[in-house]
This record gives structure tokens, sequence and C-alpha cells, in this order.
């Protein structure tokens, strides 16, 4: 065992050494031809991921409980050497396969496109030049260059810069971070929270440490409400389907009927009742509206997303680039002391950096370059430069004269910048003054210092940056508020500012500081973000506190972010929304990532993912209503009339044609409800089951019907019951789709299409006697009058149970 972990470590030495070497012969970084040679011998820089073979994942659907149930069914009747039945079973079985693994291949390869487009990137010297590309490129050998946000996208031999500091929790445990200097390594997936520096590529892929611990450990997940639902579902028809097949055996038993049609025919019932293609029909709804999201600029990273952001009811959103635009400006200028209004733009010039797509750098450089008397800097020399972090709330940079003399000079919030000096007590007030004036015009301020030769601190001045609303920010807040959203803003800058931009963007002027929240108990906290209209003044990590505060009111919380101290927050909350621009480590927390800018990308997604919850209620009342009158009027109709009203190939038939393609409810027209969407198990079940009283009661009608009046034969009444009940099925679809009259929501041509196809084919099988005995045109004419009567008859009392309190009874039980 030693000698093995030895050699290991010999050959790691050996490898880090000529990696080395190659860095010396090559310092400007790998050249794209030898780069590329790389990728082609150690692989892509990507962690393996568990994949089924297509065959296993075929064969899937052959095993498990009711796949069994099929199969012994098919085995039964060849037994019994009903050979139609046999074949019809075995079709079915196989269509449910070949669907079923081509819908939810078809799903998983949508989901993987939408995640390609969150692949983290890396800066990497390459041709002597500093490029982004995908992290999946980069190769060992590769010198990467990494600061705040990023993360590590392989294990790195720090090479140059001063120290980073880096959040290694998930892989060692450490709950601090972890600070790293020149020849120290840092381990792939670590999130970068302060300092910059070069690192050498020595592992990538399933050899780094990340990969080697992946390998043996399994995240455990929690169950989502999607999950839970579905369990619900499957455990009440289930009991259902169970209760009823051991009745109908023991009738037969009793009656003496053959033991094994008896099975045959207890299997068959209990497989038809059984929703099998519920989670695939809801999973393959939610993967397509995840790519329908996709094109609405939000790409959601897991689909349980959706399911959560459709019962969103309170909405946390960045004011910065999400309410307004992030176009700053430099609206004025206000020196303090002796200095002068150059001196401020001078020394806030000095304290940015061109190329760290920083929005405030941008727009001092900007007015800097931009004013034809400016004095250019020169003889300067930088020594270092500390970027902006939100700990720290300022840059700083550090540059040498030609005298040999050097200063400093910060940028930042004014009271962090002010801090610095001995001179705070005496100017606070003024900027305290001049940051609302400032404010009051909507301006946000941004202090400036530097340092004299005796290294003590001194205030600069003020510059005030403006950044506007977007155009069609107060719009789309009206428009979220109709929606039953309660939309908070939450921003770092000063109250005054918080107030100005929330008056003009139709939000309340009532906002809470950090002290209103983080001081007190949970008790008198709660109310309190409950309540207000934004936060002011706040940190990343009070976000945190904000949205467990919601939550522990039973609130559904969006809550927004960008930065590398948003994630927790973004992780904690209901839906995480990075937005557009964010960091590595924001959108790897956050459940979903916008590519578009603006509060109306998360609002739309919001109507959208309402839209597909809708869609997956309405199958969901369907499918439960359908399995419910099939088995109570089967049953009943053995115990009540000593008849089987269909026959097992019938049952089959029913499950085939009506089950299929109902796929296509992926597709259908839906309106958006103007409320948070919850899963609520009691309306779901209890209007599925109303329905399905109802379509019980109609089959006990046409049953009594072909019997008495039309005194059809046993054989030929089957399938008349058989017709209606196929019809029935779908047209019962059309009922639990909307919560108004059926016509209120067209719906969607494949839906529609899907229904009348397969309807005819059912209608053409007992019309002339295809494995079925034949009826003709004039009895299937009638079940199609009679079901069609019958449909608007439950369309009416759908909509009396939905507009007159049959829900709230429902909530009452």
């Amino acid at each position: 065992m030693d000698n093995t972990t030895t050699t290991t470590k010999d050959l790691q030495k050996l490898t880090i050494n000529a990696l080395y070497e190659s860095l010396k012969a090559s310092p400007t970084g790998l050249s794209s031809e030898e780069a590329k040679a790389r990728f082609e011998r150690y692989g892509p820089n990507e962690l393996l991921e568990k994949k089924v073979n297509p065959i296993l994942r075929f064969l899937r659907y052959f095993w498990g409980p009711i796949p069994f149930m099929i199969e012994a069914a098919m085995i039964l009747s060849a037994v019994v050497q009903h050979w139609p039945d046999f074949w019809i079973i075995t079709l079915m079985l196989l269509m449910n396969g070949i669907v079923g693994f081509y819908q939810e291949s078809k799903a998983d390869s949508a989901i993987e496109k939408l995640k390609e487009r969150l692949s983290p990137t890396a800066r990497v010297l390459r041709d002597g030049n500093l490029k982004q590309i995908s992290a999946r490129e980069v190769v060992p050998g590769d010198i990467v260059r990494i600061r705040p946000g990023d993360i590590i996208p392989a294990d790195l031999k720090l090479i140059s810069g001063e120290y980073l500091s880096v959040d290694q929790s998930a892989l060692t445990g450490e709950s601090l971070p972890v600070d790293k200097s020149v020849g120290d390594v840092s381990f792939q997936g670590s999130p970068v929270r302060m300092g910059e520096m070069e690192g050498l590529v020595v592992n990538t892929g399933m050899s780094t440490y990340y990969g080697r611990t992946a390998k043996l450990v399994e995240e455990a997940v929690t169950k989502s409400h999607f999950e839970k639902i579905i369990r619900k579902i499957g455990n009440y028809l289930i009991a259902l389907a169970v209760t009823a097949a051991v009745i109908v055996f023991a009738v037969g038993i009793i009656r003496g009927d053959n033991i094994l049609e008896n099975i045959r025919f207890v299997l068959v019932l209990t497989v038809a009742a059984i929703p099998v293609a519920l989670p695939a029909v809801l999973s393959v709804t939610m993967a397509v509206g995840a790519v329908a999201l996709a094109k609405k600029g939000a790409i959601v990273s897991k689909l349980a997303a959706i399911e959560e952001m459709a019962g969103v009811d309170i909405l946390c959103t960045d004011k910065t680039g999400t309410i307004t635009k992030n176009e700053l400006s430099i609206g004025s200028i206000k020196p303090y002391g002796d200095f002068t209004e150059k001196d401020v733009l001078r020394f806030g010039l000095l304290a940015s950096k061109k190329g760290n797509n920083d929005a405030i750098d941008d727009a001092i450089i900007y007015r800097a370059e931009s004013d034809p008397n400016r004095e250019p800097v020169t003889n300067l020399k930088l020594l270092e430069f500390k970027p902006f972090d939100p700990v720290s709330k300022r840059t700083e940079a550090t540059f040498e004269s030609s005298d040999s003399s050097q200063f400093k000079v910060s940028k930042g919030a004014p009271q962090v910048i002010a801090g610095l000096t001995n001179e705070s007590d005496s100017i606070n007030d003024q900027i305290d003054k001049d940051v609302l004036t400032f404010a009051e015009k909507g301006y946000r301020a941004l202090g400036v210092a530097k340092t004299s030769s005796d290294n003590s601190w001194h205030f600069v001045g003020l510059l005030a940056l403006f950044d506007p609303p977007r155009d069609d920010s107060a719009e789309t807040i009206a428009s979220a508020q109709k929606m039953g959203i309660n939309v908070k803003m939450v921003t770092g800058d000063h109250v005054a500012i918080a107030k100005e931009i929330a008056s003009r963007v139709g939000l309340g002027q009532n906002m809470a500081l950090p002290k209103n929240f983080t001081d007190v108990s949970d008790d008198v906290a709660e109310p309190i973000v409950e309540s207000v209209d934004g936060f002011a003044q706040v940190y990343p990590e009070h976000k945190y506190r904000i949205v467990s505060l919601l939550q522990d009111k039973n609130h559904i919380v969006g809550m927004t972010g960008d930065g590398v101290n948003d994630a927790p927050a973004l992780k904690k909350a209901d839906v995480g929304i990075a937005v557009e621009g964010s960091t590595d480590v924001a959108k790897s927390a956050a459940d979903i990532v916008l590519t578009g800018v603006g509060i109306s990308v998360i609002v739309d997604a919001i109507k959208n993912s309402r839209k597909i919850f809708q869609r997956m209620s309405n199958y969901s009342i369907y499918r439960i209503a359908e399995s419910i009158r099939v088995i109570l009027f089967i049953a009943a109709a053995i115990l009540v009339f000593q008849f089987y009203p269909v026959t097992p190939i019938m049952i089959v038939l029913l499950a085939l044609l009506n089950d299929l393609p109902i796929m296509t409810i992926a597709y259908d027209n839906v309106k958006y409800s103007k409320t948070p969407e919850r899963w609520n198990s009691k309306m779901l079940l209890g209007m599925a089951t109303f329905l399905g009283i109802i379509g019980v009661t109609a089959s006990f009608g046409i049953f009594v019907i072909g019997d008495t009046v039309f005194h059809l034969s046993r054989a030929v009444l089957q399938s008349f019951i058989y017709l209606k009940l196929s019809v029935a099925g779908h047209l019962t679809l059309l009922v639990a789709r909307t919560r108004g009259p059926f016509w209120s929501v067209k719906p969607a041509l494949p839906l529609i299409s899907a229904i009348i196809g397969t309807q005819f084919i059912a209608t053409l099988i007992t019309v002339y006697g295809f494995l079925l005995p034949a009826m003709g045109w004039g009895l299937a004419l009638f079940v199609w009058g009679y079901a069609l009567v019958w449909f608007l008859i439950t369309d009416v009392l759908k909509t009396v149970f939905y507009k007159h309190g049959g829900l709230a009874v429902l909530e009452e039980m």
C-alpha cells in the first residue's frame, strides 16, 4: 500500500515538474496547436457523468412492478391461447417502451443542451494572448487567470499574484475561506472569494481532487414538491386499483370463473388503472417548457425549478441591472478639502482598471477619457491592484512615482472610504448630507481617497453615479403585482436612492435597513421583512436572512443575485435566480440563470412556469379521473350485474389509444394563473374523483341503454361500452384542461389532432370488428352523440363546482 502511494505521489511530482519545464519553455502560454494536442490526449476537462447504456435505458421500460404485471398478463394470454390478446398486449408493451424511451431521450437531450449554455468559462493564456474559453477545453499546462467570482476550472499550481482566498468547504469541509499564495495548489470547483492570481493547470477532469472525490461520494437529493405529489397520486390510485382488483378476483373465485382468466383480467385491470405514463408525461411537459423558457432568456438548471417558479409569491429582486439599466454614468463631482473636481476624477481613474468588466470602473474611465481637458497620467507605475469585492466594498491600487515614492488610491462606498481616513469624524455629517442630496436625484455616491507621503489617507471627494430605471420596469412590476407577486427591491445603495428608484417604478417606499431584521429575534423580524417594500444598504449575507425569514412565514421566495456572496441566498431561496452577467459561483448555486436583462425576463419566466404547471395539473386531473372511471365502473358492473363490461384486450386498447398520444399535452394552450400555483392534493384528487364519478354514472347509463333498449348481445355490448369509454376518456381531458367552459381556452393543434386521430381509430375498430365484435356505424354514431351530451353536462357541472365553492369544500376536508 505504501509503495503504491509513494509511486503515485512521485508520478504526480514528475507530472508537475514536466509542466513547469513546459512553462519555462513557453511563458506566454500554450500554442493553439499544442493545446489541441493535449485536449485530444487528456480529454475534456469535465466530470464524467454516470451515463446509462441506451440499450439498458430501453430495457428499463420492461423491468419493474408495472411492466412485470403487463408481462404476466401477456404470458397468461398465451397459456389460455388468447392470441389476439397476446399480440395486442405485446404491442402495447413495446409501444410503451419505444415512446417512453424516445420522449425521455428527447427531454434529456433538450436539458443537456441547456446545461451546455451554463457551462463555466476560463481565462487562459494562449498564443501570448488572454482568451476566454469553455472550462471543458482547459488542458494541463494552460496558464489560467482567476479572480473573485470565478470557480477554479481545474487543479492549479499558483504561479503569480499576491494572494487568493478560496472557499474549499464543498471539498474539504473547512468552514472559512482558505488563503493561497504562490506555490500552493487550488482545487477545481472552489469558488474564488478574494484576490487575483495566475495558476498552472496540473490536473483536469476526473484526475482532479474534485473528480476523484466525486467517484466516492453520492450527493443526497431532497424530494421536490413535484416528486411528492407524484407519490401521493400514485399511492391513491394504487390503493384504489388494488382494492377493486381484490374484490373482482374474490367475486370471480366465488362464481367459479376460470382461475387463469380471472388472474389475467385482474392484472390487466390493475395495469390500466395505474397511471404508468404519469411521471413521463409530466417530466416531458417540464422539459418542453424548459426549452421554451430558454428561448425567453431563462435557463433552468433543474426541472423541479419550473414548478417552484410557478409558486413564487414573493420576488426579491436586485435594483442594479434588474430594475435599473446598469448603464452607469458620472452625474456630478463633489471635491472635499483642497482637492478639485479634476483631482477626484483623476484619483478615481487610478483606482479603476480597464478590462475588469466593472460597470463603475467603465463609467469613470469613459468620463475621464472623454474629457478634452484631461491631464494624461504619466510617470506612474502600478505596483498592485486589488479589485472590488463585496466584503471590503472598495478597490485599492498602489503606485510608484518617478521619484520612487509610493502612494495608494481607493474608491468605494463613501462610509467605507471615509473610515480609512482620520477625518471621518469631521466629514461624516457632510458626506451623509451630500449622499442624501445625490440620492434625492437618483444618484449613487462613490467615495475616493488617497494616501499622502506619510501613508495617511485623505478623503478626496464624491463621484455621483446615475443608473436610471429600465423603460419597462414600472409596467413589468405592475404586471407582477397583478399576478399575486409581492415584489421587494433589494439594494446595497443608500436608503434615499432606494426610495427614489422605488417611486419611479411603482413600488412603495417603506424600506428596511439591516439593523431592522438582523439584530432582533425572528418573531420581531418576520413581520418586518414580510411587510416592507424593499431593503436598502444590505450586504449579500443579509439576503440569506431575508429569504430564511420569509420562508418561515410559508412564502415561496424568488431571490436574484450575481456575486460570490449571493450564492448562499440563491441556494437557500425556493427559486434562486442568477441574473445576466453573474459569476460562475452564483450560476452554480441558482435554479434559473437569466441570459436576458431586466425584471421583465423574470416575470416572463414566472408566467411561462405557471403555464407549464397548468398543463401538468390538467393532465393529472384527467389521468386520475380516467383511472377512477374505469376501475369503479368495471368493478361495480361485475359486482352488481355479474357482467364483465369490457374484455382484457379492450382495457389494453384503452390504455394504448388514450395514453400514448397524451404526450402532446406538453404543447397545449393554457392561460397562466393570476395567483401563485401550488400543488393542492385535496383539490387535485377531489376534482378528479368528482369527474370520475360522473363518468361512472354515464357509463352505467349507456350499459343500461345497450342492454334494455337495444337488446345487444353480450359481445356487441362490450364493444358498445368500449367505444364509449374510449371517446369519453379524451372528452374528459377537454373538460379537465379548463376551469371555465371547455371553449374558454382553445386546445392546441397537436393535442386536438391526437384526440381526433386516436378516437377515429377506436371507432373503426368497433364499427368493422377488427379484434373486437363489429357493431356498425349506427351504434357508433349513437355512442358519439351520447358521449358528447355527457361531455357538455360534465363541463357545466365542473364549471359550477369551481365557481360555487367546490374548492372551498375540498379545502376544509
